[in-house]
């Protein structure tokens, strides 16, 4: 083991004391490696505590009483926005909207400034590597209104490929360029901040996909300058059911609402209805509250952390994780080779094994994994693949785990060739 493994930037023990699921034995007498947060992240009793405190002792609706309850839901709630407003430097905690996760959150702008802005002869700008929330929304709205969805390639390296980017943007009407900050798949990082340069020298907006990037390294939204934000709490240790939608304030006021009803509202007649201001003209209905509550916590968590520190942590074990991947024979690594150039996440076909009877045999050994597409059909597609293995790490994820995972590769094909 290297001696960079020594030098974790934080108490790793400390921080996988806190969350109870960890604590575990996956089978009997095997201990649970949960190797799958790409796909959803795990909760730390803070969290759990939280939400748990709001259906004991003040469950009630926001914002509609004047009781001692709801005035304490509506309290923390706000205050959950507040502190997610800080965690990605917006602006306005007005420019904070809470949806049930990072594909409501990019529907929402399709239906909303998407349905008002393209028209037959623009172009929506999307990328080869994007994860199906971010293909679909755009594809159902251009059968309906009439434009076009572009997608830029990806290299072999698992990179974008730049100069298609910048010449469809020099050469094509691009309203929106809608990418993924970091792949869910690859571990690719995307120049974000580079793209949206880009498509403002061009007029157009850009909409970053953050579900990966957010949980995992500090994200500044308008160091970026990002137009819009989409992230989800579940992957990012918060519960299920509540995401962010980030706009820019001039942006969200002009976009009409997407849902009726509650809260959205600042008058209804039978004649018609005006809307509420921001951000609550976007969040129709009864909210998520003990979920947002709990993203609130969650927010906490990783602050006391520290995503520098969070991002340092994930580094040293990706670069572990690769070195020890590239021992295993007949492994075949998608996506760029330089820990430094990706997130934790490495996605791999091994063998003559098939992702998911792979997965399945890890699971035996206390080994949870992903397989199939992850949500990326077409970049399988590119790849000339069906089905993948993923291991995704965190901020619970050791060393001890990578190599355990690199011995359970082995037993699987001991399985095989048996």
């Amino acid at each position: 083991m290297s001696t960079r493994l020594q030098a974790l930037p934080y108490d790793i023990d400390q921080v996988r004391a806190d969350f109870p699921i960890l604590n575990q034995e996956h089978h009997p007498g095997t201990p649970l490696i949960y190797l799958d947060n790409a796909a959803s992240s795990q909760k730390p009793k803070a969290v759990i505590d939280v939400v748990d405190d709001y259906y004991r002792r003040y469950n009630a609706n926001v914002h509609r009483g004047i009781h001692k309850l709801s005035e304490e839901a509506t309290t923390v709630y706000e205050a959950a926005r507040v502190k997610i407003r800080k965690f990605i430097n917006a602006a306005s905690k007005r420019e904070v909207i809470f949806t049930r996760g990072t594909t409501e959150s990019i529907n929402l702008v399709a239906n909303t400034w998407g349905r008002v802005n393209l028209k037959p002869g623009d172009v929506v700008l999307s990328t080869v590597m994007e994860h199906h929330s971010n293909i679909v929304p755009w594809q159902l709205l251009a059968a309906e209104k009439g434009f076009a969805v572009h997608y830029v390639p990806v290299l072999e390296d698992g990179t974008l490929d730049m100069e298609t980017l910048r010449r469809e943007l020099a050469t094509q009407p691009v309203k929106l360029v809608a990418v993924m900050h970091m792949s869910n798949v690859l571990g690719t990082v995307n120049p974000v901040r580079e793209i949206a340069h880009l498509a403002h020298e061009h007029g157009a907006l850009i909409l970053v996909d953050g579900a990966q990037s957010v949980p995992h390294m500090p994200v500044d939204v308008q160091a970026i300058d990002a137009d819009f934000l989409a992230f989800s709490g579940h992957k990012m240790i918060g519960p299920t059911g509540v995401g962010i939608l980030y706009g820019k304030r001039d942006l969200l006021e002009a976009m009409p609402p997407w849902m009726g009803g509650g809260d959205m509202i600042s008058r209804v007649t039978l004649e018609g209805s005006t809307w509420n201001e921001l951000p609550y003209k976007f969040e129709a209905g009864t909210p998520n509250i003990a979920q947002a509550i709990g993203l609130g916590a969650a927010v906490d968590y990783l602050n006391q952390i520290g995503m520098a520190q969070v991002q340092a942590h994930e580094h040293i074990l990706t670069e572990y994780l690769l070195e020890r991947l590239a021992e295993v024979p007949e492994l075949t690594l998608y996506g760029p080779q330089n820990h430094a150039e990706r997130g934790a996440v490495a996605t791999f076909r091994f063998a003559d094994i098939h992702p998911h009877d792979l997965a399945q045999l890890l699971d035996a050994e206390g080994i949870a994994v992903r397989a199939g597409h992850h949500c990326a059909m077409p970049l399988h597609d590119h790849l000339g693949i069906g089905a993948t293995a993923r291991a995704s790490l965190y901020i619970y994820n050791t060393p001890a785990e990578i190599d355990a995972l690199v011995e359970g590769l082995y037993k699987a094909k001991k399985v095989f060739a048996g």
